[in-house]
């Protein structure tokens, strides 16, 4: 038989969530990791962490104002870095790749014609 919980108890396990816990991670971890063949759990961890702060900087770009000269450099800037990292690509037919191509005025005539 069970005894009754004290208050404090009682208060403590409303904070408990026993639906998710932190170990149910681990599994979408060790899928990720077999997935994409990553040996050691610290480059996973360090992507995450590198990935969430690339994340907040764009959303902290994101919210300053449009007409700003200090956003658009910043914007500039990120980009190069991701770029030159490799971190963003584009496959030869995207629309984006294109249109920035154009933009930039480094679009080939042999593009066109695939």
């Amino acid at each position: 038989m069970v005894r009754k919980l004290k208050y404090h108890e009682q208060k403590l396990l409303k904070k408990v969530d026993f639906i998710s816990w932190e170990v149910d991670q681990n599994l979408h971890e060790v899928k990720v990791l077999r997935r994409f063949h990553i040996e050691k759990r610290e480059d996973y961890t360090k992507y995450n962490k590198l990935s969430r702060s690339v994340r907040e900087l764009a959303r902290k770009i994101r919210d300053l104002g449009e007409k700003d000269g200090f956003r658009a450099k910043c914007t500039s800037q990120l980009l190069n870095k991701l770029n030159t990292e490799d971190f963003v690509t584009w496959v030869d037919s995207s629309k984006i790749k294109q249109h920035v191509m154009e933009y930039n005025e480094q679009r080939d005539d042999f593009d066109l014609v695939v």
